[in-house]
């Protein structure tokens, strides 16, 4: 069923800016990866009953969709053991499959980790990593290369975990935050604030742990939270970056320190071999680990209209094939837009429903409130930024003066996104 319609309490002040457009980048980037894990491959059939937030037709197994005239069938080729095609605005549930079922997330947890987190600091707090910090990383966990005893930004480390799915980089951010224990605590919390009654965090990296669960519907809440964020909407959206290597001295003494590239794992924004980028995605992420198989949230614009995918676990092992059964449903879901009767919602996080009311909302959720964007706020279409990475920053047009007073609580439901330019990409040559 549609999200209720709500009017606002306060007026709503938008000045526009344009995103330029950017050229599509041919980047080959490897997956996301955690350790193989012990446990046993997932069952192949989904429970009888689910949970039914959001609609009692989501908690049923199997596809569920209501097409109604002129509407596209959807893709006979989906294998994921779970999916869901939503609007971002509105929090229409197009289409379904599973999507309250409890299934390993591997680091696509980490959407739930930083949308926990972001606010904490400002970019430009400094750490110097203790061997401490990485004490409880997972063998053969995905790392982003932090050292010890070398110092970060909050910045450089959330670089990291957008980027590289770097675990090291999640578990010095939690060291920071009071240790992984409380960090753990934190985001369980979150899902809790969020009504994501499916998802139970043991690990903040996503690595595979006993218990640790959360479904394509819990996925897809978090990645909706976090974008409210500027600061989640440019790293999610930041194809490349400069990332501060080992500190070095020469024989006279003189320390020095360069950096190294880091790509992003998110093949539909980067693109591969036999995979495209994706025309208008703008993030989210992507986790691969031994139990989970792949898993993937993205979202994406076009004419106007922001759709979120997530897809759990692809049966059919192909390469990319997470990514290819994504951009599968957000063609159809782009295409159905308008045709298809919604299956369910998106609920909002239980403190919107109950500060509707109340004015100060501030939507623009930039952590610390200071720093710059990052890999740049202002992106030139086809140019490094100024700091030498490249990327597509959803908020820069935030950044660039797009004002947006919300009413009421600090959550989208029904009301614009801040954000209706996300990315226009030229095809490729």
């Amino acid at each position: 069923m549609p999200a209720p319609k709500k009017t606002l309490r306060r007026s709503l002040l938008v000045a526009s800016a344009v995103l330029t457009t950017l050229s599509s980048l041919a980047i080959t980037a490897p997956a996301a990866h955690a350790a193989p894990s012990p446990s046993a491959s997932p069952s192949a059939t989904p429970p009888a009953s689910m949970s039914t937030v959001g609609g009692a037709r989501l908690g049923k197994p199997g596809t569920q969709v209501d097409l109604a005239g002129g509407a596209p069938v959807l893709p006979k080729d989906l294998t994921a053991r779970s999916w869901i095609v939503a609007d971002a605005e509105s929090g229409e549930v197009l289409a379904a499959h599973n999507a309250h079922w409890r299934l390993a997330p591997a680091s696509t947890l980490k959407m739930l980790f930083a949308d926990t987190l972001l606010p904490k600091w400002p970019k430009t707090t400094k750490h110097k990593v203790e061997v401490s910090d990485l004490a409880g990383v997972g063998a053969g966990s995905s790392m982003v290369g932090i050292k010890e005893e070398e110092t970060y930004t909050v910045h450089d480390l959330w670089l990291g975990v957008f980027l590289r799915s770097g675990n090291d980089a999640v578990h010095v951010l939690s060291a920071m935050n009071g240790g992984v224990d409380k960090t753990v605590q934190e985001m369980n919390r979150h899902a809790e604030e969020l009504q994501a009654g499916d998802t139970e965090v043991v690990s903040p990296d996503g690595y595979d742990a006993p218990r640790q669960v959360s479904s394509a519907y819990d996925l897809t809440l978090f990645a909706r939270s976090g974008l409210q964020k500027k600061d989640f909407r440019e790293y999610a959206s930041t194809v490349r970056a400069k990332f501060p290597g080992r500190t070095t001295k020469d024989k006279k003494g003189k320390t020095s320190r360069e950096s190294f590239e880091i790509q992003n794992t998110n093949r539909l924004l980067t693109g591969d071999s036999g995979l495209d980028v994706y025309p208008g995605i703008a993030g989210v992420k992507n986790g691969n680990t031994t139990h989970a198989g792949a898993t993937f949230t993205g979202v994406a614009e076009r004419g106007g209209k922001v759709l979120l995918v997530t897809v759990m676990n692809p049966a059919k092992d192909e390469h990319n094939e997470v990514y290819k059964e994504t951009a599968r449903l957000f063609d159809w879901g782009f295409q159905a837009a308008g045709k298809v009767k919604p299956v369910g919602e998106l609920v909002p996080p239980r403190s919107a429903a109950r500060t509707d009311s109340k004015p100060g909302a501030d939507a623009s959720g930039e952590a610390g409130g200071t720093g710059k964007g990052a890999a740049g706020s202002k992106p030139v279409a086809g140019a490094p930024a100024a700091d030498g990475s490249s990327g597509v920053a959803i908020a820069a047009a935030v950044a660039g003066g797009l004002l947006v007073l919300l009413a009421g609580g600090a959550f989208l439901v029904n009301r614009r996104w801040p954000l209706p330019d996300l990315v226009r990409r030229r095809p490729r040559p």
